[in-house]
């Protein structure tokens, strides 16, 4: 009785540790990708790199940065500017990655009046 004991705690501990066979515990790839994009923030990366020249509210406009409060811009030309720069602002294709590039240009968006 005492072995049967045994081997039922022994069973239910490896059925609580299992996991899911199905994918053998590595995850789904793009899955994994949905979560780091969600995980972007926009609004933190805009105050790294873009206050200098558009201030906190996107109105400041230093060395002739354009008023963002003011866009008509859609997204995929906010991303587009924001990827190859304009006039006097930098591109930053090389510095940031599609993913944080487009948080950026939706957090630009909120900055609308």
């Amino acid at each position: 009785m005492k072995q049967f004991f045994i081997y039922a705690l022994v069973g239910l501990f490896l059925t609580a540790c299992g996991g899911d066979p199905g994918d053998g515990g590595k995850g789904d790839k793009k899955d994994i990708k949905k979560k780091v994009a969600k995980k972007v923030d926009g609004k933190k990366i805009y105050r790294q790199y873009c206050v200098t020249c558009h201030g906190v509210n996107g109105d400041m406009g230093a060395s002739g940065a354009f008023d963002l409060t003011t866009s008509k811009l859609t997204l995929d030309e906010k991303i587009a500017v924001i990827t190859n720069g304009r006039n006097t602002m930098t591109p930053f294709k090389g510095l940031l990655s599609d993913a944080k590039i487009k948080a950026v240009a939706e957090f630009s968006e909120t900055l609308k009046k």
